[in-house]
């Protein structure tokens, strides 16, 4: 008969962050541990609160299946010497299988006879396997922060205090530490007591009792639901940041949504600051008006009932305030000095002490953001946009409010360089360098800001490859594969070329030129550079599950220009279910072979039609002469492969009608030439020989 099972580990509070990844953890090791133990199983359902992670398994056969298996030994010429006798290889083999010689029988193994016993498993009852396993799975789970406590060794999140294991009604027996499992578990730290849950099923109910929420999703619909009232009632707009929701849902266990108010002076500080005040430093959700402005309300979660809930404001608000007060100080501070006087504090401030100061990362990144604007064709207005936003871009880090708020450096920087005057254009690029913060983030939108943020990040990968700090393994203390990771994402998005190599060694005579390399030499780290950035798109093509010989093909052969690959693949990607792809790719590898080892002059890769010997020849002279006068650089992908297909049964008769290596000198090499001139034109792609076609 089916039971549930319930382990329930009771612990000091978590950090907020742990608790959902901890208790999807203590699911899959529960499932792996039933699977191993051959324990079947219908579902297992999680709860967790800050005080508890939990998992019911539900549908849990009593007893594992019993086990019949033959096991096959040595040879019988080996199990038995020449009188019959049983010889130690086969009394030892019996009884490693828990039986005897007389268990033994002979099968033969394609002509050859083996030993072979029986065996017999019987399967225990879960209770029994329980006992013996679940003290494991609790003991192995890892963390990302652990700790000890009291005069203990082991480590973990946080002191368990309390353990419930019940099957059913039964206590599964669990001891860790000084912490015996039981069927009590603690309620509200405040307005609840313990309570003893009588059989598995009952728990959720049983802590519902007790001022406890186990369930998470319910509890996290329970604080929209209570949100979107207050909001009703108010007549305000309340977006609810998921982010937020989700770390509020994982610091209470009975929650009760409120409002609170803060001075409309502060209203007057920019919008960015007073959210991240009160989203990121205090946990509340923001309020805005039907039109998006900034209301002076918000509202907070508590962990408890409604008792004395305008006392909780109250408490709330003058928190708030306080911070709202710091804030105010140093927003008008900060305007008293000029963006210049800040500029000129960068040239103390350290950007790495093995790099130099942020002054002179601003005067690399000044260049260099200046022969990007020139290879990405910005206007003149553009330009000298993006000059100004590279002299200044920084500044902001060393005002008071940045200092006091670390998460609005860029924002501020925005906001302070148009209060002073400056172009919108460049404000925007300022703040829009950041981007993009993390692997999915938002991308600048403007051409000016993508071209900055292009050229920080250059910047900085380059300087800490050039004082050999790269990153090795898991460890990039630096986050530069984030930042490769965003150059490609940018490029990707606004269409330019990117060569990785051409560019490393430009911007390196770029620098050069202007004495502005500070003692860092980029040159030496281009073909680092360019495999770091060329593993990074890699990692763009695997995160959306291209085939790995597709990404192969564009990344070996693209001369690592970010551009091409994309391009390439995305091409490639759409025809290769066509009917005459793999007709196309045979008859394109199949030159790129034969002219793989060609030794001639390929600088002059001039045709000689005198020299052909069939009409083959002359069409497909013909068709490729008229090929490089239409396709050109601006030509799209997509027509390129288009207009390359179009020569496969062109091909396909020059190599029937052919002999390419010919032993007539001339014509030979009149052929090879013929052919590397297709070879060069197919290169775009890629290398083709990497793809794999059937």
């Amino acid at each position: 008969m089916a039971k549930t099972y319930l382990l329930e580990i009771g612990l000091e509070e978590m950090p907020a962050h742990v608790v959902t990844p901890s208790v999807l953890q203590l699911k899959e090791r529960m499932t792996a541990f039933l699977k191993d133990a051959r324990l079947s199983f219908d579902a297992i359902k999680t709860y967790s609160t800050p005080r508890r992670l939990t998992v019911e398994v539900q549908g849990l056969e009593d007893k594992q299946a019993d086990v019949k298996k033959e096991v096959r030994g040595p040879a019988k010429k080996i199990a038995q010497d020449a009188d019959g006798n049983w010889t130690k290889a086969a009394i030892g083999f019996s009884k490693g299988q828990g039986a005897s010689t007389d268990d033994i029988v002979f099968k033969d193994v394609k002509g050859t006879p083996y030993v072979f016993v029986q065996t017999f498993t019987a399967g225990k009852t879960a209770a029994e396997v329980l006992k013996a396993g679940i003290k494991d799975v609790i003991t192995k789970m890892n963390f990302p922060t652990m700790m000890k406590w009291s005069t203990f060794s082991f480590k973990y999140i946080r002191p368990i205090r309390w353990l419930v294991s019940l099957l059913d009604d039964k206590i599964i027996p669990i001891q860790i530490l000084d912490v015996a499992a039981g069927r009590t578990s603690r309620g509200h730290r405040f307005l609840g007591h313990d309570v003893d849950i009588k059989t598995a099923t009952d728990y959720e109910a049983d802590l519902d009792s007790v001022f406890v929420i186990a369930d998470a999703a319910k509890r996290k619909a329970k604080i929209r639901e209570q949100i979107a009232t207050l909001a009703t009632d108010h007549d305000w707009q309340i977006k609810v940041n998921e982010d937020l929701l989700e770390e509020v849902n994982n610091l209470v266990e009975y929650p009760t949504a409120f409002a609170g108010d803060f001075d409309t002076k502060y209203l007057t500080i920019p919008d960015e600051v007073l959210i991240t005040s009160m989203r990121d430093h205090q946990r509340f959700f923001y309020v805005t008006d039907a039109q998006d402005n900034l209301l002076p309300h918000f509202v907070s979660v508590r962990n408890g009932n409604t008792a004395d809930l305008a006392n909780v404001a109250r408490g709330n608000q003058k928190v708030l305030t306080a911070r709202l007060e710091d804030a105010a100080f140093f927003y008008h501070e900060d305007q008293q000095h000029s963006i210049q006087e800040y500029v000129e504090r960068l040239k103390k401030v350290s950007f790495h002490d093995k790099i130099g100061t942020m002054y002179e990362k601003m005067q690399r990144v000044m260049y260099i953001s200046g022969f990007l604007a020139n290879q990405f064709g910005l206007t003149e207005t553009e330009k000298n946009q993006l000059h100004r936003a590279a002299q200044i871009y920084k500044f902001d880090l060393v005002t008071g409010m940045v200092g006091e708020f670390p998460e609005l450096q860029g924002v501020m920087g925005e906001k302070y360089a148009v209060l002073k005057g400056e172009d919108p254009a460049v404000g925007q690029a300022i703040r829009e360098h950041y981007m993009p913060v993390s692997a999915d983030g938002d991308l600048p939108k403007s051409k000016v800001g993508a071209v900055l943020a292009v050229a920080d990040k250059i910047d900085s990968i380059s300087s800490f490859f050039a004082v050999g700090l790269t990153p090795s393994g898991s460890n990039d203390p630096f986050a530069l594969r984030r930042q490769a990771f965003g150059i490609v994402r940018i490029v990707r998005d606004q269409g330019w070329d990117f060569p990785i190599r051409k560019f490393e060694q430009a911007i390196q005579h770029e620098l050069e030129s202007h004495d502005a390399t500070y003692n860092l030499n980029f040159a030496e780290q281009t073909t680092p550079i360019a495999a770091f950035l060329t593993d990074r798109v890699k990692q763009w093509f695997s995160n959306r599950k291209l085939r790995y010989d597709i990404v192969d093909t564009v990344i070996k052969g693209s001369d690592q220009d970010i551009r091409v690959m994309f391009k390439a693949a995305d091409v490639l990607n759409v025809h290769q279910d066509d009917p005459d792809f793999k007709d196309t790719i045979e008859a394109f590898t199949r030159l790129l072979r034969i002219t793989a080892k060609a030794n001639v002059d390929v600088d002059e890769l001039s045709v000689d039609p005198s020299l052909f010997e069939n009409d083959a020849e002359q069409h497909l002279y013909d068709a490729v002469q008229k090929l490089r006068t239409e396709v050109t650089a601006t030509t799209s992908m997509e027509d390129r492969f288009k207009a390359l297909a179009s020569l496969r049964p062109l091909i396909v008769d020059y190599f029937e009608q052919t002999m390419v290596m010919s032993k007539d000198e001339a014509v030979r090499d009149n052929h090879i030439k013929q052919l590397l001139i297709i070879a060069r034109m197919v290169s775009v792609l890629g290398d083709l020989n990497q793809l794999i076609v059937k």
